[in-house]
């Protein structure tokens, strides 16, 4: 079984780049499944619109992951809560609007597809460890192909994360920081890990966003809008390779730039 998962979609300029790209990757690797993080696909680059995720389901993707912007759009709460292809953190205050999982079926196998949110710099969660014993039980013990979005800051989190529930799920992939790390690996018991898949959206900015804004702000503390950049795109994703048991055998980078 193949999994590709795109890092952060970042407004406009990252779903159009989806748009064009997505189809000859899926062309080229074949993959079984489809899962793009898309808590800043909004045209503000601030959460995720009922528009921008109907625009990822047309370019492709199936499965739909968020973050700590999940709230950030008007209609956020109403669309979480009736989409089932869309997973908001798992370890978010219990009682919010949507899931923290979801179970589709690909090529008659189970597979589940978790969000977990980090701690570390991250403000209020719950635990995502204990959180995901939890969803283990939860589970049906059938599922044999468990992949999680682990959304955080801190690399030492998400690495401490990936070793824990190394050999009981089948990958970890980190988002957040937009930006790409090389430490993908397939961990000693089998689970394919990345601190950080990277972002899909405008590369001549900071994290997507116009760099003057940026560097303003850090110059004055002053209160500013960030506003998405143009230009240049990048595509970052990684893709990977699951056996039947659900262990990993391969975890591959992909970026893509102008």
């Amino acid at each position: 079984m193949k999994v590709l998962f795109i890092g952060d979609v970042t407004g406009k300029p990252g779903l159009q780049y989806v748009k064009e790209l997505l189809p000859g990757l899926i062309a080229t690797h074949h993959p079984d499944l489809v899962i793009a993080n898309a808590e800043n696909s909004a045209g503000n680059g601030r959460g995720m619109t009922s528009s921008s995720s109907e625009m990822l389901y047309d370019f492709g993707v199936e499965i739909l992951t968020l973050g700590n912007h999940v709230w950030d759009q008007k209609d956020a709460a109403a669309l979480i809560s009736t989409d089932e292809r869309i997973v908001r953190p798992a370890n978010l205050p219990s009682g919010v609007p949507g899931r923290g999982y979801t179970v589709v079926q690909v090529g008659g196998r189970p597979v589940a597809v978790i969000s977990l949110i980090g701690r570390t710099f991250m403000g209020l969660a719950d635990c995502p460890f204990r959180s995901f014993e939890l969803l283990l039980k939860e589970l049906d013990k059938k599922i044999q192909h468990i992949f999680i979005d682990f959304h955080g800051e801190a690399t030492s989190e998400k690495l401490a994360f990936g070793y824990y529930v190394d050999g009981r799920v089948s990958a970890v992939v980190g988002t957040h920081t937009h930006v790409q790390t090389a430490d993908e690996r397939v961990l000693p018991k089998g689970t394919a890990y990345i601190t950080d898949v990277g972002m899909t959206g405008p590369s001549n900015g900071v994290l997507g966003m116009k760099k003057e804004i940026v560097i303003r702000r850090f110059l004055d503390q002053m209160p500013a809008r960030f506003e998405v950049a143009d230009g240049s795109r990048q595509f970052s994703a990684v893709l990977t390779t699951f056996g039947d048991d659900g262990s990993a055998s391969a975890i591959d980078r992909i970026y893509i730039s102008e």
